[in-house]
């Protein structure tokens, strides 16, 4: 896999967990825990996208 094509694949996983944490966010009966792991997942992939972009 191309390091391109890896930046690529990263960026939908984070877009996937945004979206998973806007979903959560919005339902009533919202697990705060698992919000911050997504987000903290999401700021990994944010770091490592980063990173390997520069």
């Amino acid at each position: 896999m191309s390091l391109s094509s890896h930046v690529e694949e990263l960026k939908k996983k984070h877009q996937t967990l945004s979206d998973s944490v806007e979903s959560l966010q919005r339902s009533p009966a919202t697990d705060d825990m698992e919000i911050a792991r997504l987000k903290k997942q999401k700021l990994m992939l944010k770091e490592e996208i980063g990173r390997l972009s520069h």
